[in-house]
């Protein structure tokens, strides 16, 4: 199973909102059970360099079926994921990347955000995730 486009465009929504609250703007992407774009949102005034950086953060989630954070958290010197950042293309390993899992539990898709500070970012994914 895997994300559907009324799923993601839920999910955009409830990011959009969270970060209209938060007072900034963001770059939203959700990526499906294969890490493919379902749907991307830029809002307006956002960030052009995060444009890829929130399609990484969703496709890096949903790679490693973890929160872009702790990805990074492991990928910092002498971790057990060190430079993992230079894999597949190029990941991003800060928070704003969640992956999407279903009611039973299995990952269909992530989400990925970016235009802000991380916490800002986690926060807005958060929102976007609570929404699926």
């Amino acid at each position: 199973m895997s994300i559907t486009l009324g799923q993601a465009e839920k999910m955009i929504d409830a990011a959009k909102k969270k970060a209209v609250a938060l007072d900034t703007k963001m770059n939203i992407a959700i990526v499906d059970a294969g890490a493919n774009l379902v749907a991307f949102a830029r809002m307006d005034g956002a960030w052009l360099g995060s444009l890829d950086i929130s399609i990484k953060k969703a496709k890096t989630a949903r790679f490693f079926d973890m929160n872009t954070g702790v990805i990074g958290e492991l990928s910092q010197p002498g971790g057990p994921l060190y430079n993992i950042e230079h894999s597949n293309n190029g990941l991003i390993t800060f928070p704003g990347g969640i992956p999407v899992k279903n009611t039973a539990g299995e990952v269909i898709g992530a989400i990925g955000v970016s235009g802000s500070s991380v916490e800002n970012d986690h926060a807005v994914a958060e929102a976007g995730d609570a929404a699926s």
